[in-house]
């Protein structure tokens, strides 16, 4: 038996799941988004057998169904990521920021703790590939404590995140050294997967963040914020709310990364390039504490 035709996404219909999308979470999606709506939101429809997408944006709009619009909205997330991506933003860190903050640890010059914001951590390729690079300049024994929060808006990405398991593809961009030290071959059952050693998975938290809630945001201060590739989907009023709540959280010595199609433009800021797309609070600022 076939299955019936899917229905077909009226451009109210897309506008109506638009201006829901941007109120909940930041994101503007596109008229060009049309077919991508329709594609990801058909099983929704078919799982609840709705008849139309009108009637299931009535459906996740009705009081009692929030838990519907948290799916509707984990479908409607890009995903799209990789180990050690844009890589200069890693090297960076493993040839300047840590190292720097290794000497004036050592030299007491600040307290030996360190808090890392993944913002946008999907399925957990960057919010580990930061915890190699942290534990590669402070392993353990060496009287640090590393924390790194790893957050999304899609329930299903932070699950996976937590999980901390790859098909073993995934680590062709892993520095051999770092993948050797860190990641543990899958065997029988698990053949052909990567699992994130336990010194990584000790040093990890993981939550479902709404970044267009700051009311939802884990607590600061964080030394990094890393909100890559994720703000390109905003519309301006909600990227600039969101980007200038983060340096809120970032002391005076702390660093943010965009991503490389993303900009400071419109953000009401008072930074200074470090590197293409990193930034600090200017020397002058005060530090400051997260709410």
């Amino acid at each position: 038996m076939t299955s019936p035709p899917a229905p077909r996404l009226s451009q109210r219909e897309l506008a109506l799941f638009q201006a829901l999308v941007e109120k909940e979470t930041g994101i503007h999606l596109s008229a060009a988004k049309d077919a991508l709506v329709a594609n990801r939101l058909t099983r929704r429809l078919r799982e609840l057998g709705l008849p139309s997408f009108g009637a299931y944006y009535h459906y996740v709009t009705e009081r009692g169904h929030e838990a519907e619009k948290v799916r509707m909205l984990d479908s409607l997330c890009t995903h799209e990521t990789s180990f050690f991506r844009e890589p200069q933003h890693f090297e960076l860190l493993r040839q300047r920021i840590l190292p720097e903050w290794a000497a004036e640890g050592a030299a007491g010059r600040r307290p030996r703790t360190l808090r890392v914001w993944s913002a946008a951590c999907s399925t957990g390729e960057e919010p580990y590939s930061l915890a190699m690079c942290l534990l590669e300049a402070f392993p353990k024994g060496s009287g640090w404590s590393l924390e790194i929060v790893a957050t999304d808006l899609s329930t299903w990405a932070v699950q996976r995140c937590e999980q901390g398991l790859w098909s073993l593809d995934r680590a062709a961009t892993i520095p051999p050294p770092l993948l050797k030290a860190f990641m543990l071959k899958g065997v029988r059952s698990q053949e052909g997967l990567m699992k994130a050693g336990p010194e990584l998975r000790g040093m990890m938290r993981f939550a479902r963040v709404n970044l267009n809630s700051p009311g939802e945001w884990p607590q600061g201060p964080f030394d990094l914020v890393f909100c890559r590739n994720v703000l390109i989907y905003f519309g301006a009023e909600a990227r600039s709310r969101v980007i200038s709540g983060m340096f809120q959280r970032l002391p005076a010595t702390g660093y943010f990364f965009l991503g490389h199609a993303e900009s400071l433009i419109g953000v009401d800021a008072d930074v200074r390039p470090v590197s293409a797309n990193v930034y600090t609070p200017r020397a002058s600022s005060t530090s400051r504490r997260g709410a």
